[in-house]
C-alpha cells in the first residue's frame, strides 16, 4: 500500500468530504430543533452534549487538557468565534432562511478563511489554485442543493446576514485554530484535549447566556423532535466533527 504523500493527501481529502457531509447535515437538524427550542438554548445544549461525547473519548485515549495560558486564551477565543457566536447566528438566522440557502451562504467560509489566513497565518498564502478550488466547491454546493435555493436571496436579509456572519466567524475560528499550540506548555495535551478545551470554553460562554436570554424553562418547552435533532447536532456536527476539523487544520492548514 502506498503510504507516501499522495496517499496521505487522499486520506485527508476523504476526511474533508466526511466533515463537509456532517456539517452540511446540521442545517436541516437545526431547522427542526429551533421550532420549539430557542437558538441560544440550542447552542448551550448541543455544546454540553459535545462535551459529554468528547470527555470519555479523551479518557480512553489518555488525552490531556492544555496547561498553558496561551492555549486557554486562544481556546476561549475559539469558544466565542467557533462555538457560541456562529452557533447562535446560524440558529437564529435559520428562523427566516431555508436550510438549503443557509448551506449556500455558509459556503462563503472558505473564501473568507483564505483571505484571513493569507494575512495572519504564515505559510498559508492566497493562491490561484485555492481560489479555483473554492469556486468549484461553491458551484458544487449550489448544484447539489439546487439553484432554486438562491431565489430566497435578498428576502429576509437580516436572517441571511446572520448566517453569513456565522460563516465569517468560522473563518476566524479556522485561522485561530492554526495558531493553537500543539502540546502546549509541555503538558502533553492531545488533539482531543484541545477539542474538549474549546467545547468547555464554548459551554462556559453559552450556558449562562442561554439562562439569561431564554430562561431555564426554555429547555422544558422543547418537543421530542427538537431533542432528537439537538442530540444529533451535539454528537456529530458539534462533537465528533470537532476532532476531524482539528486534525485537518493542524495537518493541512486553515485554507
Amino acid at each position: 500500500m502506498n503510504s507516501g504523500p499522495q496517499a496521505k493527501l487522499w486520506h485527508d481529502v476523504l476526511w474533508l468530504i466526511a466533515l463537509a457531509a456532517i456539517w452540511g447535515s446540521s442545517f436541516s437538524a437545526i431547522k427542526i430543533a429551533i421550532h420549539t427550542m430557542p437558538p441560544m438554548t440550542l447552542v448551550a445544549v448541543r455544546t454540553l452534549i459535545a462535551v459529554a461525547v468528547l470527555l470519555p473519548i479523551m479518557a480512553v485515549q489518555r488525552g490531556r487538557l492544555p496547561r498553558d495560558l496561551k492555549s486557554w486564551t486562544i481556546g476561549f477565543a475559539l469558544g466565542v468565534f467557533g462555538i457560541a457566536l456562529p452557533f447562535f447566528l446560524i440558529g437564529w438566522g435559520e428562523q427566516g432562511v431555508d436550510s438549503g440557502l443557509a448551506a449556500i451562504l455558509m459556503s462563503i467560509m472558505p473564501l473568507s478563511t483564505m483571505v484571513l489566513a493569507h494575512f495572519f497565518n504564515e505559510g498559508d498564502r492566497f493562491t490561484r489554485a485555492k481560489l479555483i478550488g473554492i469556486v468549484f466547491g461553491f458551484t458544487g454546493v449550489v448544484v447539489l442543493i439546487g439553484p432554486e435555493a438562491l431565489k430566497g436571496l435578498g428576502g429576509a436579509l437580516i436572517y441571511q446576514l446572520a448566517v453569513a456572519g456565522g460563516a465569517f466567524c468560522y473563518a476566524i475560528n479556522a485561522v485561530l485554530t492554526r495558531n493553537l499550540p500543539s502540546g502546549g506548555g509541555g503538558g502533553g495535551d492531545s488533539r482531543i484535549g484541545r477539542g474538549v478545551m474549546v467545547m468547555l470554553c464554548g459551554a462556559v460562554i453559552s450556558v449562562p447566556l442561554a439562562l439569561i436570554i431564554d430562561g431555564p424553562s426554555a429547555v422544558m418547552s422543547a418537543d421530542a423532535n427538537a431533542w432528537w435533532a439537538t442530540l444529533y447536532i451535539g454528537v456529530l456536527p458539534t462533537g465528533l466533527a470537532t476532532l476531524i476539523y482539528f486534525r485537518l487544520v493542524e495537518v493541512r492548514g486553515a485554507s
